[in-house]
């Protein structure tokens, strides 16, 4: 049936083209935001993800900023860290030339003291932002911002990376050890430290051996060690040794070791420490054909001095006294240590600090190196994952431009078909016109 007032063709054609409109205005918004979910009514799920997702990486990169911030922290730090090391071992050098019998050690200490300025400098001038991690004015940890971290719930917390900061000045207050002046209290027969001998050839002032012997060359002489309170003073004399001179020749000399004992060590770090000193003195000061040795037994609580066959006799004396103060350690000073090194005086406890103090900026140095290396790959992982994050939100979000262009072009044929369609359907009317002719 045809009919002049109801024209169903071109409702059809009218709800058709209206359609395509639709999507002709869908697909014309995508090209020009590049995107196939611009707004929450597009996709209301996809959106609010994609939300999120963007403002992870807006955090990320403010933990990219925190990563590079702490990077160069921590760089200078560690940078400061190796020169001083470095320069420590200029001062090692110096203490080790003051050990031989006739060199001027004023000359050497005006040069031990000109390089602790300089380390005092590289201290000073390490850092960055206002930040020092090694001028030991603060214990607090500083922490780098490293990452942001959501659980299933959605809830964020913050990632840190924590720097320990490391104490390397030299003005922290320190002390060299003073030597117990008070007289033991036990018998002869229970000193805490003995040789096993008779006296030989040592004067009676207050730290001369009480107990000594005699080693001849290719022999050895066993000293032994007693239980162990805080304040305890030991000293090994060696009497009789020869030592190299600056002309390249030797000088027959005695040398003093000690070691003061603190409220933590015990009968092994008594005998290790004199150890240490020892053989730190023999590397330096000794020519290796005289076969000078230490050797430790802490079970036994022993340290055994040997001499190579072709060395001259050695006297081995030991003392003990009471009341001694163990002074500061590398670890509890810095390196304020270094104020107090003196090879006028005693050359050979300046050689056996220096490796404390060496051991001290080598730590720092390589701690710094660690937290250095965890930050950078800590820096390139949270950009890998920014890249990561991108590329997730828009494989959300953005439009496909090859489908969104094959698209427009059939909906443009659509369109002009549908306008077509609609014309026609709005003549049909006019053919009623005949039936009235």
């Amino acid at each position: 049936m045809s009919s002049i007032l109801t024209n169903n063709s071109a409702m059809v054609a009218l709800q058709t083209l209206k359609s395509i409109n639709k999507n002709l205005a869908m697909t014309q918004s995508e090209i020009s935001t590049g995107k196939s979910v611009a707004s929450a009514k597009d996709n209301s799920a996809v959106w609010a993800i994609s939300k999120i997702m963007e403002s992870d990486v807006k955090g990320f990169k403010a933990v990219s900023e925190s990563l590079s911030l702490g990077e160069s922290t921590v760089a200078v730090a560690a940078n400061a860290a190796e020169t001083i090391t470095d320069l420590l071992n200029d001062v090692k050098g110096r203490i080790v030339a003051a050990q031989e019998e006739n060199v001027d050690r004023s000359s050497i200490q005006q040069d031990i003291t000109a390089l602790t300025d300089q380390i005092g400098s590289v201290v000073a001038a390490a850092q960055f932002n206002g930040l020092n991690l090694i001028d030991g004015t603060s214990t607090e940890l500083v922490q780098v911002l490293s990452s942001l971290n959501r659980d299933t719930s959605g809830g964020v917390t913050a990632g840190q990376i924590d720097v320990v900061r490391q104490n390397l000045s030299t003005t922290t207050p320190a002390s060299a050890q003073s030597f117990g002046t008070g007289a033991s209290t036990q018998p002869l027969a229970n000193e805490a430290v003995q040789v096993t001998g008779v006296n030989t050839g040592f004067a009676a002032a207050a730290t001369d051996p009480v107990t000594s012997a005699t080693v001849t060359g290719g022999n050895n002489i066993v000293v032994n060690f007693g239980a162990v309170s805080a304040g305890n003073s030991y000293q090994l004399t060696l009497d009789g040794l020869s030592i190299n001179t600056a002309d390249g020749s030797s000088a027959t000399g005695r040398r003093d070791f000690q070691f003061v004992a603190s409220a933590e060590d015990g009968q092994a770090d008594v005998i290790n420490g004199l150890a240490s000193q020892l053989n730190a003195f023999f590397g330096a000061a000794t020519n290796s054909t005289d076969g000078y040795a230490v050797a430790v037994d802490t079970s036994a609580g022993t340290l055994t001095f040997s001499t190579g066959a072709a060395a001259g006799d050695v006297d081995v004396g030991a003392v003990f006294q009471n009341g001694g103060v163990p002074g500061s350690t590398a670890s509890s000073g810095g390196l304020g240590l270094l104020q107090t090194l003196d090879v006028t005086s005693d050359a050979t406890g300046a050689l056996a600090a220096i490796d404390g103090l060496i051991s001290q900026s080598i730590g720092a140095a390589a701690a710094f190196g660690t937290v250095q290396n965890r930050i950078e790959t800590q820096a390139e992982f949270v950009s890998n994952l920014t890249d990561s994050f991108k590329s997730g939100i828009g494989s959300l979000v953005d439009a496909d431009m090859e489908e969104v262009s094959a698209r427009l072009q059939a909906l443009q044929t659509q369109q002009q078909l549908g306008v077509q369609s609609l014309s026609i359907a709005n003549q049909a009317p006019q053919t009623i016109l005949s039936l009235f002719r």
